[in-house]
């Protein structure tokens, strides 16, 4: 049964699993991991396959017939499908795309910005529980936009050596240049140091469990990463107007994930709470990860009673969701409060899954309370800026003995040298 609290009752801490830190024997085993797949390279690869897998592999990667195989397998309308989500996320993320810029209004001075991509970035796929294709176009789409290099995904093969055929249609849509049958810590490892097959990549992307994600963070500085991802969270803001049968459904749409992901519903009306809470009841017994949602209902799922509808928009900024839907009669009115969250969901027919699968928007988002301080995924996350400058003789000279003064005040002397050896008599 799910918690219905006041919202004087509220914290972030009582509201939401946000400790995303590996536990001690966690951070052990993916130290260990990445050890060995640094020393023996593929086939620390294979033994990880065959040991967590359940996989006897005879190749790490997968060939174009296993590609192909699996665009025919998943029948013409899921290709349809794909299709369209592909042209939507591109069309959307399209508008990221950012212009070089060049300042030239005083003499002799040229100033600018350019934007490069970054070579190879790798994509990690999620396997076991469930099949991720949607990861693959999130993560991609943005990634060929930037204009990357070369676009490496690594995936967990299944007991017979196979990658679903959803996920392999996926990637040939969006555009994957060479796809692993390798998972966990030892994908990330592979990807960030390179082994006898898998190329070293510069960036790596894409969600998965505490040791992906602990294997991520101990990896970053050697390459970048997107983020740490934390366990899925939904938050709805609803009014009494709400049909409490599609919140419900909302809700467990996120819960069913992982026992630890959280959902929440913030309303002023205490009927839609006492509504919503029967419904998810009644609507967990028909669902396939029913005993997986039904425990993040009982742990982690909140419905929290406010005074107003601005003070659920307040909760909401205080607790910073990945997904937060604002399920009211006039939901572009409370858009301008809401300050923190990952994407937004406006009106009672903007599902969350949505956003996930069709819409464009990205569904690679902050967690755990980091939308305070970062963004979805986009093409930001391919490119990098360098900014460059020229400076005449005569336009040096013009600002040489302010330079030197500079540079004297922090103690650096060899700096102001170097400016004021260009205008010495010899």
């Amino acid at each position: 049964m799910i918690q219905i609290m006041r919202a004087d009752e509220v914290s972030t801490d009582k509201i939401l699993n946000r400790d995303i830190r590996a536990e001690e024997d966690v951070s052990r085993i993916v130290d260990e991991i990445i050890a060995r797949v640094r020393a023996e390279g593929d086939a620390a690869l294979f033994d990880y396959a065959e040991k967590l897998d359940r996989a006897k592999l005879t190749a790490l990667e997968v060939t174009a017939d296993e590609i192909e195989a699996g665009w025919q397998a998943v029948g013409e309308e899921f290709r349809k499908t794909l299709t369209l989500a592909q042209q939507n996320i591109a069309a959307f993320h399209r508008r990221q795309l950012h212009d070089d810029f060049v300042i030239t209004d005083q003499p002799g001075i040229v100033l600018g910005q350019r934007y490069t991509p970054i070579e190879r970035v790798g994509v990690y796929v999620p396997g076991g529980t469930a099949s991720y294709p949607s990861t693959v176009l999130m993560d991609v789409v943005p990634a060929k936009l930037a204009g990357v290099g070369e676009i490496v995904m690594v995936t967990p093969p299944a007991p017979d050596g196979s990658v679903k055929p959803e996920i392999l249609a996926a990637a040939k849509v969006a555009g994957v240049d060479r796809i692993f049958k390798i998972g966990g810590a030892g994908a990330v490892a592979a990807l960030a140091y390179g082994t006898q097959s898998v190329p070293k990549v510069d960036k790596i992307v894409g969600p998965g469990n505490i040791f992906v994600a602990t294997a991520k963070r101990k990896v970053f500085g050697l390459v970048d990463i997107d983020m740490i991802a934390g366990p899925s969270e939904i938050l709805v803001v609803a009014d009494g107007g709400c049909n409490p049968a599609w919140v419900a459904a909302d809700l467990l749409s996120q819960a069913e994930h992982d026992k630890l992901a959280s959902a929440v519903l913030v309303t002023d009306s205490e009927e839609l709470a006492n509504a919503v809470a029967g419904e998810l009841e009644r609507q967990l017994e028909r669902l396939p990860r029913r005993e997986i949602a039904a425990a993040s209902i009982a742990e982690n799922g909140k419905i929290i009673l406010t005074d107003s509808l601005d003070e659920a928009v307040r909760i909401a900024n205080l607790i910073a969701p990945e997904h937060l839907e604002l399920s009211v009669a006039d939901p572009f009115a409370l858009l301008p409060s809401v300050k923190n969250a990952g994407s937004i969901f406006l009106g009672r027919h903007v599902p969350e899954a949505l956003g996930d699968y069709l819409a464009g928007p990205n569904h690679t988002l902050p967690t755990s309370g980091t939308a305070r301080f970062s963004s979805p995924l986009g093409v930001d996350d391919f490119v990098k800026r360098s900014s460059f400058l020229y400076y005449s003789p005569d336009a040096l000279g013009q600002v040489a003995d302010r330079v030197v003064d500079f540079a004297q005040r922090e103690g650096l002397d060899a700096h102001g040298r170097s400016v004021a050896i260009r205008f010495e008599k010899k």
